[in-house]
């Protein structure tokens, strides 16, 4: 399982054979969420493991530059759901997905799509920090150092540890082990290691979970600002926390089938202020009002 992600430096790029306009040449469109470019267009997704619906006939587009929250009570198939992005899903034994996954207007499980050159530009951040055991410097420079990046490398690496805001916290000792690091400086340093090679979107999954208040702040703070640079997608169990980063969300729920098949479902999917204040769904007022989940 690899998390290097990056977004090639070229006029065009490929994911397989498939050629796609070079994102970063694209106009980034304001106002609405809704009304901007879409990065993803999912329809009718599901997703079984050894033949059991996990999550079932989800369909939503996920627009560029926007902060997309994914929330809903645990087993509804958000994990799941956002492994779908990157390909993660593939890594697990007997995992099938159905439906159609469009990112740039090209199908992401075509069969000539390379999952790791799909993973390159689509970034992931994890639950719990995972560091590697080596130093900060090591950290952040070993992506480009794989893909071959190494020109400026101590500028790319700077450039990406003061896009997490790690840098003033670390730049005396880039040489010491990340080990080293707090719980909060671990995940921001991980946010770095992702941003160090350009990925196009950055998938997080629960990346607060296991912070403090003010570590966790400080995560939230770091998604309003890498917006204007990235498109985010994030899965929390905090609603809270979903209401202050998010532009948009979808409110996840569980089907129970009759022989006690639990199956996720896309309930609502809107601008989070709609979301919170006026959903459309009564079970999405009954959850984000604490009626149940």
């Amino acid at each position: 399982m690899t998390e290097i992600e990056t977004r090639l430096e070229a006029p065009s790029v490929k994911i397989g054979d498939v050629s796609l306009e070079h994102v970063a040449e694209r106009p980034r469109p304001s106002g609405s969420p809704e009304l901007r470019e879409p990065i993803f267009q999912v329809r009718d997704v599901t997703v079984s493991y050894s033949g059991n619906p996990a999550l079932s006939d989800v369909s939503l587009d996920i627009y560029r530059n926007c902060v997309t929250a994914f929330i809903g009570p645990s087993g509804c198939g958000k994990s799941t759901f956002i492994r779908c992005f990157n390909h993660m899903n593939a890594l697990i034994p007997g995992a099938t997905i159905d439906g159609t996954i469009m990112y740039h207007d090209q199908d992401l499980y075509g069969p000539e799509v390379d999952a790791v050159e799909v993973r390159k530009r689509i970034g992931m951040v994890f639950q719990k920090p995972n560091p590697f055991p080596k130093t900060i410097y090591d950290n952040i420079a070993f992506g480009p150092r794989v893909l071959g990046l190494n020109d400026n490398l101590s500028e790319r690496v700077e450039r990406a540890l003061q896009q997490a805001a790690l840098w003033d916290e670390v730049k005396d000792r880039l040489k010491a082990s990340a080990l080293s690091l707090s719980g909060g400086q671990q995940q921001r340093l991980c946010i770095a290691r992702c941003l160090a090679v350009e990925p196009d979107v950055i998938l997080m999954d629960e990346p607060a979970s296991a912070l403090d208040p003010i570590a966790t702040t400080r995560i939230e703070d770091l998604m309003h600002e890498l917006k204007q640079e990235y498109t985010i997608v994030v899965v929390t169990h905090n609603m809270q926390q979903a209401a202050r980063v998010a532009d948009m969300t979808a409110f996840f729920s569980v089907n129970q089938g009759a022989e006690g098949q639990r199956t996720g479902i896309l309930v609502e999917y809107d601008a989070t202020q709609k979301i919170f204040t006026q959903p459309a769904d009564k079970r999405t007022e009954d959850y984000v009002t604490g009626r149940f989940g």
